[in-house]
């Protein structure tokens, strides 16, 4: 009987040393593709290859579009692509970022549950905020099995917390138990197949392509009163139990959180531009009374002076109600991560 030979990982902040640690300790043998994930820097190359190559006996590359699947070989997702499966091959989408990364967790986990779904295994390792967790909640829907790491001994909590408050995964385990528990994993007969519900598919297509429609959009989540940060266009809510997550018909995707900090941003700009807006006025007003009162224009010069007290007072309403946002965006984060 064929053996669960698809492992996908994701890990953000603190996922460099996880990753090498992984790769030191899995066998030359061992027999399962590795498929990861990880928030990478758009402006900078990546080494994350050539460490993982020499941390350990796997052959590490960042993957290519089209190329052929094979196990004992870990596949890194490359800067600004969604690493994808389809089939035995591996995909590089060109759909919009997910929880403002791309490459990002859960376009993964969601398409190694379309393609893979029993033979699979997904884990969420270190990270911040709650990428990872819908992706690891459709293979365990598909028939996967969920590995996630012990937030006491994550280097940042807050992502395994999430999958763990939200998947009820399969295992939870230190980074230093995953290599046996990974290896006992994969020598184990597939799962029972299972139906994949038309979300994840289509989900797997915008990540894939980055087409999006409305009445796609209708079929998988209810119209939402909010806008999406980055486009501004509606957005869909997606219940999904205890996870509740945000996309709009253009495929930007978010976790509530993360709409919360991207609204919380959006604010920040608009009251930005007011303030600096006043301000201008302000020191337009001075101007031009300074210019009045050397003229001898004193009745002018007076009306210059009331409006550049006005503007000035209305600044600093703006400038209390940004300290105000500033300090209620902190104190979200704060609890976001103490989750």
């Amino acid at each position: 009987m064929a053996n669960r030979d698809v492992l996908a990982i994701g890990a953000s902040a603190g996922g460099f040393d996880a990753f090498r640690r992984l790769a030191q300790a899995l066998p030359a043998d061992f027999p399962a593709s590795v498929l990861i994930a990880i928030h990478l820097p758009s402006q900078f190359p990546s080494a994350l290859d050539a460490i993982l190559t020499q941390a350990g006996p796997l052959p590490a590359r960042f993957a290519a579009d089209g190329e052929a699947m094979e196990r004992g070989r870990i596949y890194i997702a490359p800067r600004e692509r969604h690493l994808l499966v389809d089939g035995e091959c591996l995909r590089l989408g060109i759909g919009p970022r997910e929880n403002n990364a791309r490459p990002a967790i859960d376009p993964l986990l969601r398409s190694v549950a379309f393609c893979c779904g029993p033979r699979a295994i997904g884990a969420v390792l270190t990270g911040t905020l709650g990428d990872g967790a819908s992706g690891l909640q459709a293979l365990k829907t598909c028939g996967g099995l969920a590995v996630v790491q012990d937030p006491s001994d994550a280097a940042f909590p807050e992502m395994p917390a999430a999958a763990l408050d939200r998947v009820k995964p399969d295992y939870v385990v230190s980074l230093e138990a995953m290599p046996a528990l990974f290896e006992k994993l994969v020598h184990e007969p597939v799962g029972a197949a299972r139906p994949v519900p038309h979300e994840i598919r289509y989900e797997v297509e915008i990540a894939r392509s980055g087409r999006a429609t409305m009445n796609d959009m209708d079929r998988i989540g209810s119209r939402s009163v909010l806008a999406c940060p980055e486009c501004h266009g509606v957005m869909w809510e997606i219940d999904e139990g205890d996870l509740v997550r945000y996309r709009c018909h253009v495929g930007h995707a978010y976790t509530a959180e993360l709409v919360s900090i991207g609204l919380d941003d959006n604010l920040n700009r608009a009251l930005g531009s007011a303030l600096r807006a006043l301000d201008e006025r302000a020191a337009l007003a001075d101007r031009l009374f300074a210019q009045a009162r050397d003229r001898g224009l004193t009745h002018v010069a007076e009306s210059w002076a009331e409006k550049a007290q006005e503007f000035g007072s209305e600044a600093e309403v703006i400038r209390t109600a940004i300290r105000r946002v500033d300090d209620l965006a902190t104190r979200a984060t704060e609890e976001i991560g103490s989750k």
